[in-house]
């Protein structure tokens, strides 16, 4: 009977123990800390070859990028594109110009090639709808301090695609998504947050 009553005086404590400890588990970690940091970014993305081209009716109308708290987003805009424009991501060695294949210099650890299915100029009016130049960085963009991004590189529009040479710190994890009229490119700050 004493055995009995030591196992559950024992499984008690133990209970309570464990009720402490998952009580602590699903606690929300100081704000600001690395702990809070880890747990609200996404992870899981990894670095291949992402995307399904088409060849796009629609033209890009600009090129911008923000800072977020876990990675860095590159968004092509094209209007009245809806959520059929197609994309080509991938790491590159080294950046080469479609169709010249005249090698483009883009500064950083690797560099992403992005192909949106959109022209950057307007055939039937003979002007530019996005006024990038071969091997020139973005117009008005400007990536300094960004933790991801180090360059930009406009590489060529072609048969209805554009082509952007993006520079980043290292081989890291990114995403691409559609959203209405927009492609977006995310790329993490690490692999591991």
């Amino acid at each position: 009977m004493r055995r009995i009553g030591a196992a559950v005086a024992a499984f008690v404590l133990a209970g309570g123990t464990l009720g402490m400890a998952a009580g602590t588990a699903g606690a929300a970690p100081a704000e600001g800390s690395r702990a809070a940091a880890a747990a609200a970014c996404p992870t899981g993305w990894g670095s291949g070859v992402k995307g399904g081209l088409s060849q796009g009716a629609d033209h890009l109308q600009d090129i911008r990028t923000g800072q977020h708290e876990c990675f860095d987003r590159m968004v092509f805009d094209v209007p009245g594109g809806g959520d059929r424009i197609g994309y080509h991501v991938q790491y590159v060695d080294r950046f080469h110009a479609g169709p010249s294949g005249e090698y483009i210099p883009v500064a950083g650890g690797a560099i992403l090639d992005v192909r949106v299915g959109a022209w950057s100029y307007d055939l039937e009016a003979g002007v530019p709808t996005y006024p990038g130049e071969a091997g020139e960085p973005l117009p008005g963009v400007n990536v300094s301090g960004y933790t991801t991004f180090r360059d930009t590189r406009f590489g060529s529009t072609f048969e209805g695609e554009t082509q952007v040479g993006l520079g980043v710190r290292a081989r890291l994890p990114f995403r691409v998504f559609q959203l209405d009229d927009r492609v977006v490119v995310d790329v993490a700050h690490s692999w591991t947050s």
